[in-house]
């Protein structure tokens, strides 16, 4: 065995020296051992742009300050509930007029035009400013109750309403209101299906005027629906603290499902898709004979002879299902799919027992590489760090900079409104004056120096360089599960002649030589990607000022986009799996990945579409045993066998939680297997252009194949 080793590698180093092996060169033996590194300048800027990305973060962590987004702030742009500031013991915001917040201004400013102050506890009765005027003087307990939720302290009322409502001192009214969130809301309840609050219908809001609880509803609705969630939050809570270790166990069973379907695929693949196939047979026959059925009773019934013209155009869709003319259409419609599947099962036998027989073959060869059932784990580690990063990264520069104040006007018609402005002494202002009832409200966090005004600028690049590092870490675990299995086909005895560390060395190629050409196309990739977010962005922003026509092109752009995107997909991984073959540079692997393709484009479309349908079965088998199991046990229909939790709130979300993380896991294996047919499958179409079967050039495709081909070696002729 040694000294075959040794002359196999000998003979691969002798083939590398004279260049990169191409088509008609005999002592190609597998991937290429000495290369060199591709696409050197692509590596350069992509190193260019991580130090720039870290420089970024850095940026933004000096900048920004995250306590801006745990903690609520006033109007005045100073953090509730912060220790070390006189806010330290008022951790919750409170709203000085809940009503304003129907305000068009909201909508555009993201800003509630109303006082905001910092306070230590929300309101628990009805009170208005007027009342405690007159009940100040009879039981000073009242304006003590009261004035926590002003501004600045009074011993006293002293100041008229008007006044009150000018200098936004205090609130003309408070409600019953709960926290939610660090912030104080109304305190609604239904009572005899009535919306109230408080135990209250109507109230007085200060000013005057009688409001209704649905007014006050309608200004907190978006939050209301944030209130309804909390209790549903907590029973969910409940339920993952109470079933936690089954999900747990749930998930290891679909693990260990997922490994036992791929191993078992060597024996099952045929017999999985030919029980597909003749199942799909036998339902469109069924239906042909249901049509007939149909066709031959309404022919014997009266008013037969109408049609779909006689009859129009019916809201009613039953209507077309009751004319025999319906049902014939139907009947012939099956029979020509019918027709056309047979036809095509006659037809492409071959290539569809090749693809059966290299979805065993890809089983046996993660069979011989386990360890690559495990890299999707490194893949996740990666993928999570780079969202990790992102998410601080934005988080850091959105809170960037020093507090900026704008004018926001409650009805929404200032001219000024928008405008940045300054608190202090604002009610003095000519602005004030111009537009009455005008506030100078705390908007966001920005600056006026160079960092500040490249804020916008800087998060695309954050969105950009992330998207680029997501692709670039999936096309690296593609290069190196490629590499890995590319080694197991052309190891001529299986499995001796397979290199130790298959994928270890593999992935130590693919970082060592080929980082430039995998940051290529994953380059080429985030560039798509981003044009399609810029494309969703503008959607939604434009949304209501879109013609018929800009509509149109939206979805002519999007669809395009979304082909692109897939198509590119498609091809980086097959240049991947020519580039940790032949150590070539992206453009040549993808060109050579594309005409070999080209060459062979019949064989690639059965291949897919028998490889997507065992991995979609083995996807939806997995999900579905874990679930048909998880929702015996967690609906207590299994007492007899095991006791599950009881007295859940709701069923269902461990239920989902096991079903989904399931079918996640089952996606993780088969992405492996994917991986490795698509590169067993590129080694098989070289091994036919580049062999025949002699001494000089074997063919390395199993016996399996080598039967359906009608091919075979020399060794074995003369055997």
């Amino acid at each position: 065995m040694t000294d075959k080793g040794d002359q196999r590698s000998d003979t691969r180093s002798e083939g590398d020296k004279y260049g990169t092996p191409r088509a008609h060169d005999p002592h190609f033996r597998g991937p290429v051992v000495n290369r060199s590194c591709t696409d050197v300048l692509c590596c350069m800027i992509f190193m260019l742009f991580i130090m720039a990305y870290i420089l970024l973060g850095l940026a933004a962590w000096v900048n920004g300050d995250p306590r801006r987004v745990a903690y609520p702030t006033d109007s005045q742009g100073y953090f509730c509930g912060q220790k070390g500031t006189p806010n330290e013991n008022k951790s919750i915001l409170f709203y000085f007029n809940m009503l304003t917040c129907t305000s068009p201004s909201v909508v555009v400013n993201l800003q509630c035009p109303t006082t905001q102050i910092c306070v230590s506890k929300c309101p628990e009765r009805f009170l208005t400013f007027m009342e405690i005027q007159f009940k100040y003087k009879n039981d000073s307990e009242y304006w003590t109750y009261y004035s926590q939720f002003c501004r600045t302290t009074f011993l006293k009322p002293v100041e008229t309403l008007s006044q009150v409502l000018l200098d936004n001192d205090c609130p003309s009214a408070i409600y019953p209101s709960k926290p939610f969130l660090q912030r104080c809301f109304p305190d609604f309840s239904t009572k005899n299906g009535t919306l109230t609050v408080g135990n209250k219908t109507v109230f007085d809001d200060g000013s005057g005027k009688t409001r209704n609880a649905a007014e006050l509803r309608k200004a907190a609705n978006g939050i209301n629906k944030a209130l309804d969630a909390r209790a549903i939050g907590v029973k969910v809570f409940e339920d993952y603290a109470t079933t936690w270790y089954w999900i747990l166990i749930g998930l290891t069973i679909a693990m260990f499902l997922s490994w036992m379907f791929v191993m078992l695929l060597r024996f099952t693949a045929g017999l999985l898709f030919w029980i597909f196939t003749f199942g799909v047979i036998g339902i469109i026959a069924y239906g042909i004979w249901r049509c007939y059925l149909e066709y031959s009773r309404l022919e014997e019934q009266p008013g037969s002879h109408l049609n779909a013209y006689t009859i129009g155009i019916q809201t009613d869709i039953s209507m077309y299902f009751r004319l025999k003319q319906t049902w014939f259409a139907l009947m012939i419609i099956l029979c020509l799919l019918e027709l056309f599947i047979i036809l095509m099962l006659i037809f492409l036998r071959t290539r569809i027992r090749i693809s059966i027989a290299l979805l065993k073959e890809g089983s046996k060869a993660i069979g011989y590489i386990p360890s690559t059932l495990i890299y999707p784990a490194l893949t996740f580690f990666f993928l999570s760090v780079c969202i990790s990063y992102w998410a601080v990264v934005a988080l850091y520069l959105a809170t960037s900079g020093a507090p900026i104040y704008k004018v926001i006007a409650p009805q929404g018609q200032c001219e000024h409104e928008n405008k940045t402005c300054d608190p202090v002494g604002f009610n003095a202002t000519e602005i004030a004056k111009a537009c009455p009832g005008a506030q100078c409200h705390f908007a966001f966090y920005g600056g006026k120096s160079l960092y500040h005004q490249y804020i916008t600028t800087f998060q695309l690049l954050n969105l950009f360089v992330f998207l680029w590092l997501i692709n670039f870490v999936i096309a690296l675990g593609q290069c190196a599960l490629a590499g890995a299995f590319a080694s197991y086909y052309w190891a001529l005895k299986k499995p001796d002649d397979i290199p130790p560390y298959p994928l270890f060395t593999a992935f130590g190629r693919a970082i060592r030589y080929h980082t430039g050409s995998l940051a290529f196309g994953s380059l080429i990739l985030a560039v798509i990607q981003m044009f399609r977010l810029i494309l969703e962005y503008l959607d939604k922003r434009l949304q209501k000022a879109q013609s018929n026509i800009s509509k149109f092109l939206k979805c002519c752009l999007r669809c395009c986009f979304w082909c692109l995107e897939k198509a590119v997909k498609f091809l980086n991984r097959n240049a991947y799996v020519m580039m940790a073959i032949y150590g070539k540079n992206f453009c040549k692997s993808a060109r050579d990945a594309f005409n070999l393709l080209m060459r062979n484009i019949l064989k690639i479309a059965v291949m897919d579409r028998v490889t997507d349908f065992v991995l979609i079965l083995g996807k939806i088998l997995v999900a579905g045993c874990i679930g048909v199991l998880a929702f015996l046990l967690f609906t207590e229909r299994l007492p007899v066998i095991i006791e599950g939790p009881t007295s859940l709130n709701y069923y269902w979300v461990p239920l989902l939680t096991v079903i989904v993380g399931s079918y996640i896991i089952a996606h993780g294996f088969f992405s492996v297997y994917a991986m490795c047919i698509e590169t067993i499958f590129i080694c098989f179409l070289e091994d036919l252009e580049r062999n025949d079967g002699s001494a000089e050039k074997p063919y390395y495709m199993s016996q399996s194949l080598m039967k359906i081909m009608n091919r075979r070696n020399v060794e074995t002729k003369k055997q």
